[in-house]
């Protein structure tokens, strides 16, 4: 499956966020997008999802117009910054409603069995991160939309994720972004930088320096 949107316009309080976006990204690889903070990274992957509609903007799955919002197609599962599971939830109840087994989850993150039956809010904001990119990752969909998965979450516990995350690519579209860009270089077959509302492909290190995104490194 190919994912493609351009021609994204979106402005908040006549300000304009993006002008002409072009984001392409397919099954089998991952799609990173990096940026500075209020870029548009993720008002892209909102866009995307379907739950912010820009003022111009074309959604195209393997070369067709969707016009029905991609969240209404059952066919994306998407990880937003904000908190995604209620706090009154147990975990049980969590990987339940995901339909996903808590004892393969565990024998990954093994030092999670201690949260066993606990409600959602007595976990820490890594803690929490961990679990909700899990259950996006393992849900089966064909299109994955994840928004900092890797932020606030310990080193060991990225490097498990990445491998999950790099096994998923072969049967779903996965786009992502977050402030960790080396996690991204990492993990991505594709990278796109956001400046000044336009979007520009990005082939190496390098590049981001140029841009001034990073500090050039002797």
């Amino acid at each position: 499956m190919k994912l493609e949107i351009d021609n994204i316009e979106l402005s908040f309080d006549s300000k304009k966020i993006l002008c002409g976006i072009y984001l392409g990204a397919e099954t089998g690889k991952i799609t990173g997008i990096l940026g500075r903070n209020g870029c548009g990274k993720t008002s892209l992957l909102k866009i995307l999802f379907g739950s912010l509609t820009p003022k111009y903007g074309n959604v195209r799955l393997d070369g067709k117009h969707q016009k029905k919002k991609l969240f209404k197609t059952g066919k994306v599962a998407y990880l937003p910054q904000h908190q995604l599971l209620p706090n009154y939830l147990s975990l049980n109840e969590a990987f339940k409603f995901f339909d996903i087994d808590w004892i393969s989850f565990v024998e990954i993150f093994t030092s999670f069995k201690l949260h066993e039956g606990q409600k959602v809010k007595n976990l820490s904001t890594g803690e929490l991160k961990v679990i909700e990119t899990y259950l996006i990752l393992n849900s089966n969909k064909e299109i994955i939309l994840l928004d900092e998965p890797f932020s606030f979450i310990a080193p060991v516990y990225i490097d498990r994720l990445k491998t999950i995350l790099i096994g998923k690519k072969a049967n779903s579209v996965i786009v992502l972004t977050d402030h960790y860009y080396n996690d991204i270089l990492e993990v991505s077959d594709a990278i796109y930088f956001i400046k000044d509302g336009y979007s520009k492909i990005i082939r190496s290190k390098k590049q981001l320096e140029n841009e001034g995104y990073l500090v050039a490194t002797r």
